[in-house]
């Protein structure tokens, strides 16, 4: 399977599980599944800002225009995909990223998944927050979606790379 074949079935599976799955669970206290931020994180380590952006931006618009969601998850993914090469500078390894090594949890260890990802995905759902509610009276509110989400969503991101990433690594 080539490399563009495998990003498009990440693209289709992650994007259709948000907005069939997980955009239809109500669990209640401001809890929302949000693992499609994955994608744009297993993208190459390699890819240029504005190619980052505008593959968000459809992204973000795709999941956008299947959840009636007006623009936020277009927002926040295009944050997310702003802040990626940056923060992934700021956690680089000593050496560097090899360029065939995929940047996820199997490969790079929890350690670094946990400051990359982890960072990326509590801005992602900061972001999203704060414009979905939109109002400084609720900041405790906010910050408790923000909580809640992130640490649901980052353990299902971790349980999603399983199915995405380590068969792929195989090949």
């Amino acid at each position: 399977m080539t490399l563009f074949l495998k990003h498009i079935g990440r693209f289709l599976v992650l994007g259709l599980l948000q907005v069939l799955i997980f955009n239809q669970a109500e669990i209640g206290w401001g809890l929302q599944f949000m693992p499609y931020p994955l994608f744009i994180f297993l993208l190459p380590i390699e890819t240029g800002v504005v190619y980052l952006l505008l593959i968000a931006f459809g992204y973000g618009m795709f999941i956008d225009s299947l959840s009636d969601s007006y623009g936020l998850h277009t927002s926040a993914i295009l944050v997310f995909a702003y802040l990626k090469p940056m923060i992934m500078k700021l956690f680089s390894p000593r050496d560097g990223y090899e360029s065939t090594v995929e940047n996820a949890y199997a490969s790079l260890g929890f350690s670094w998944f946990l400051k990359t990802y982890g960072l990326l995905l509590l801005i992602h759902h900061l972001w999203f927050f704060l414009l979905e509610i939109f109002k400084l009276n609720d900041l405790l509110f906010t910050l408790q979606k923000t909580g809640l989400s992130f640490v649901s969503s980052f353990i299902l991101s971790m349980m999603l790379q399983f199915l995405l990433v380590s068969k792929s690594s195989k090949e």
